[in-house]
């Protein structure tokens, strides 16, 4: 059986888009190829487990320095992992400068000779200003790698190392649709008890972290053009725009915070609502799982427009939802308006929401992408 290395920032339970996708992936090939994690733990302890059926090694955390990771003996471990376990395939999620560091010295010494999988979930964006440090790096293991993975066909044209990179691209759209998304009756009670609340008000909903590249401040901004007696925002999740955001928003009465929500809330307002708000404005917005999610609900996309990112992949212009010129709150309250008021538009839209999530997002579609990829990689 053909092994492999998965090495990535952190894995599940801690809760992030691209450990998700790894986890997924871990679980489309288990049983086909024998697999090991390799992570960073949150704690200072060094763990080695078995989670949901993988090894997993989790690293002792130090610290985190801008959004990296950093555990000691890292290197020392990583290199053991290799000798050790031998992985045919070592596939590794990028950007992670530090491991990237860690990972070409241990190829290095240990004299590793396999089939390299590098997974490009985004540019070093927020981090631009010191991102030339890591472009040595970041050279070599393209250079390394027979195969790039993305989420979207979309970074292939909007990066700034994609573009020289002439081997073969790999496409692997996270899932949605799992049994978390599953509705059940009492999430369904819920749903209706949030209608009746708004009293047929038009329900516009986001849920996320409350950060600058998620773009909520606009959201806030178009309810200036919207009718606030027919129209209702809610917003759910915390972060450190919060308080800024709420102050914002206090001039008016149809914008709700509604704090962190639990799964069964999230689904009910999923069910609730008419429309989903994802303002993201930046590329640090690589993809967009709760906008994916949304569309498997059959409730249009309201998203700006953001050159090099999956946002506008995920959810299509006049297909799925609709789009605005980013950074333009005017332009976003009148897409709000035209899905209010055209009953024909919203069904239109709701209905390819629902079809390009089911067939575009599902766990079969997924599962089916994933063993290709790595069957495809052993092949050649």
């Amino acid at each position: 059986m053909k092994k492999i290395l998965h090495i990535t920032k952190r894995y599940p339970p801690y809760i992030g888009g691209t450990e998700i996708l790894c986890h997924d992936t871990c679980a489309a090939l288990k049983g086909k190829y024998e697999q090991k994690v390799f992570a960073f733990n949150d704690a200072p302890e060094t763990v080695e487990e078995v989670y949901d059926g993988i090894d997993v090694i989790r690293v002792g955390l130090w610290k985190v320095i801008a959004s990296q990771p950093i555990g000691k003996g890292y290197g020392k471990l990583l290199e053991k992992t290799i000798r050790e376990f031998k992985p045919d395939l070592i596939h590794f999620d990028y950007p992670n400068p530090y491991g990237a560091h860690y990972l070409l010295k241990a190829i290095k010494k240990t004299k590793w000779k396999g089939k390299f999988l590098l997974f490009w979930v985004m540019d070093i964006i927020k981090q631009k200003s010191v991102e030339w440090l890591f472009r040595p790096q970041t050279k070599k293991l393209l250079a390394m790698a027979e195969s790039v993975e993305i989420l979207s066909p979309v970074y292939t044209k909007n990066t700034s190392y994609l573009p020289y990179y002439d081997k073969r691209y790999r496409v692997l759209a996270p899932r949605v649709g799992d049994e978390r998304l599953n509705v059940t009756e009492e999430q369904k009670a819920l749903a209706e008890k949030i209608k009746a609340k708004y009293n047929g008000k038009t329900l516009v909903f986001f849920f996320g972290r409350h950060v600058e590249y998620k773009g909520l401040r606009y959201l806030i901004e178009a309810n200036e053009y919207l009718d606030q007696d027919r129209v209702q925002i809610l917003i759910g999740g915390k972060g450190p725009l919060t308080e800024e955001l709420q102050k914002k928003a206090s001039k008016f009465t149809n914008v709700e915070f509604l704090g962190r929500l639990s799964e069964d809330e999230v689904n009910a307002y999923l069910l609730a609502c008419d429309m989903f708000a994802f303002p993201s404005i930046t590329r640090n917005e690589a993809y967009g799982i709760s906008l994916a999610e949304a569309l498997y609900f059959g409730k249009p996309g309201l998203t700006f427009t953001i050159v090099g990112s999956g946002v506008n992949w995920v959810s299509i212009a006049n297909e799925t939802g609709l789009e605005a010129p980013n950074c333009d709150a005017k332009a976003y309250a009148e897409n709000i308006r035209r899905l209010m008021d055209d009953k024909e538009l919203y069904k239109r839209l709701s209905e390819g929401a629902y079809k390009r999530a089911h067939e575009f997002f599902s766990l079969e579609t997924f599962e089916k992408s994933a063993n290709d990829i790595y069957d495809e990689m052993f092949a050649e």
